[in-house]
């Protein structure tokens, strides 16, 4: 007979954490309009799925890939006008930001960033044993960079757009961020950057602190496979590097890293896309706002939305039994709101006539 799991065999540092929960994923999509996970509405670029079918690709499974992904990151770089030795590639974005957390957060100071944000922040701060100091939003959920002027503080990191609000603050305005604080990294998390904003990575010639952190998962259409980078200057990557290194010298597998090299040299896939995800989400919030929501304005592949009449609770339950699923925070201050991801027009036209007949 198996022993009952029991957490007398956990070490103390196991015991006290609280894990990061991820959006429902539901074991079945059929007749579900998914809108919880910032996912793509349309599939990856043609050329990235071609690679699937390439003669030969099965064979090189028996061996190790590339545990520079020298490819991928010369692609990258050439993409963003930098050079190799200015790029880190992770599995996924959220693997590249714990190295960077280990990298460069670990320090007797505070690390700061906003009071709402993405919630793997403070699960790596208690991973690590890093001390977070957050910093309240405004009423608007617009950040207030002049808070962030703190002194002793051991670094910064914040989404732009912000999560889960889709809040996007100038490049003026990280600027000051990393004057504020030259001494320390200042992490710039850019996973929906390309649904409506200006990159800080332009920033990174004069800025020898800050690290701009990218995805695969959202723009261009790829969270399966798992693929997030890193940009700043080559002594930041070198950190990121050592810790990968010492952790895992194989990160990224064979295909991963070939279908990420195409799909992102397909730079007019990845403005269609954008562009229709864009295209939507503007027509979304304006006939939500219709509807009587109070709309935050997004520059992300999602929206923020408090619904009228009725509360975010019961709205998410009422569009659940109708076969959508959106995204419910019970948390202070956004109880109120949901997150709803922008599918494909017609999945939005069923969620804005599923909210019309709940309201």
């Amino acid at each position: 007979m198996t022993a009952p799991i029991t957490p007398s065999f956990w070490s103390p540092a196991l015991e006290g954490l609280e894990p990061y929960v991820p959006g429902e994923q539901p074991k079945t999509t059929e007749k579900l309009i998914k809108l919880n996970t910032n996912e793509s509405p349309y599939p990856p670029s043609p050329r990235a799925r071609a690679v699937l079918q390439e003669a030969g690709l099965a064979e090189k499974l028996r061996l190790y890939p590339d545990p520079e992904s020298t490819e991928l990151r010369k692609t990258i770089a050439a993409e963003f006008g930098l050079t190799a030795d200015q790029v880190f590639v992770g599995n996924g974005s959220d693997e590249v930001l714990a190295h960077a957390f280990y990298s460069f957060f670990q320090r007797p100071e505070p690390l700061l960033y906003p009071d709402i944000t993405y919630s793997f922040y403070p699960v790596y701060c208690q991973f690590y044993g890093i001390e977070p100091r957050t910093l309240p939003l405004r009423e608007d959920f617009s950040i207030t960079v002049e808070d962030y002027a703190i002194e002793g503080a051991g670094g910064v990191i914040l989404p732009n757009p912000n999560a889960p609000t889709g809040r996007y603050l100038p490049l003026a305005e990280i600027e000051q961020l990393l004057k504020m604080h030259p001494e320390r990294v200042v992490v710039i998390d850019e996973a929906y950057i390309d649904f409506g904003g200006d990159s800080a990575v332009k920033l990174i010639a004069d800025y020898p602190n800050l690290l701009v952190i990218h995805t695969l998962s959202k723009s261009h259409a790829l969270a399966g496979l798992r693929l997030g980078y890193a940009m700043g200057q080559a002594h930041l990557i070198e950190g990121l590097n050592r810790a990968k290194n010492s952790f895992n010298s194989y990160p990224i597998d064979g295909i991963a890293q070939r279908v990420a090299t195409v799909a992102i040299a397909d730079r007019s896939w990845l403005a269609d896309n954008c562009g229709k995800v864009i295209a939507t989400r503007e027509r979304t919030c304006e006939e939500l706002s219709k509807l009587g929501f109070e709309i935050v304005p997004s520059r992300a592949n999602f929206i923020f939305a408090k619904p009228p009449k009725i509360s975010a609770e019961a709205l998410f339950q009422a569009l659940r039994e109708r076969n959508i699923i959106v995204r419910y925070f019970n948390k202070p201050r956004i109880s109120e709101y949901l997150r709803i991801s922008i599918g494909t027009d017609e999945e939005m036209d069923a969620l804005i006539g599923a909210c019309r007949e709940v309201l």
